[in-house]
């Protein structure tokens, strides 16, 4: 794999918002993504740049986002990850009693598909995430549609589990997103 694996940097939010868009015109975005191509497109320019800001070293340290940069500088796939603290507001699914990562907007362009960038992308996020000082991360996590199994088995190679835990789909309480983890490993 010739790609570079890391953080987004705030001055960077035109690439932010090309990869978004892309990857909410994937033919499984419905299922796994929570906004829609347009409602993407039609954010400013400013919610962009505070989005890169947000998920850079720059920002709050409670985002990051990692990207799969290719050798030509285009960006291949993304993964960010929120840390939720259990006195915080929980951003989507079930708040728990353990301080968390939770691994949002994955995306690997189809075309860059099957060279590993997914699993790349995984074990920086996860790096991360357990690198943080106090309070420790015990675990990461990440919902997924029912529907998505491509998905799901992806997260199973890489360690993920399915907790049992699930919630209703937002915008139709009829479909379910399941709850993968993977715990903090022994030291």
């Amino acid at each position: 794999m010739e790609h570079v694996i890391r953080f987004v940097r705030a001055d960077e939010w035109p690439l932010v918002k090309e990869l978004r868009l892309t990857a909410l015109r994937d033919p499984v975005a419905p299922v796994a993504f929570l906004e829609t191509y347009a409602q993407a497109a039609a954010r400013s320019d400013e919610f962009w740049q505070d989005r890169a800001l947000g998920a850079s070293e720059d920002g709050s340290g409670e985002v990051r986002q990692f990207v799969a940069v290719a050798p030509d500088g285009r960006w291949d796939g993304s993964v960010t990850v929120l840390i939720e603290r259990p006195d915080a507001e929980v951003r989507f699914g079930e708040a728990t009693d353990v301080h968390q990562a939770h691994a949002v907007g994955v995306f690997v362009r189809p075309e860059a598909r099957g060279e590993g960038l997914a699993e790349a992308l995984f074990r920086a996020a996860t790096d991360w995430a357990w690198s943080l000082g106090e309070p420790r991360i015990e675990r990461v996590r990440l919902y997924v549609h029912e529907s998505n199994a491509r998905a799901a088995a992806l997260y199973r190679r890489i360690g993920f589990v399915a907790t049992g835990q699930s919630v209703p789909m937002p915008g139709d309480p009829s479909a379910r997103e399941l709850e993968y983890a993977v715990e903090r490993p022994a030291m």
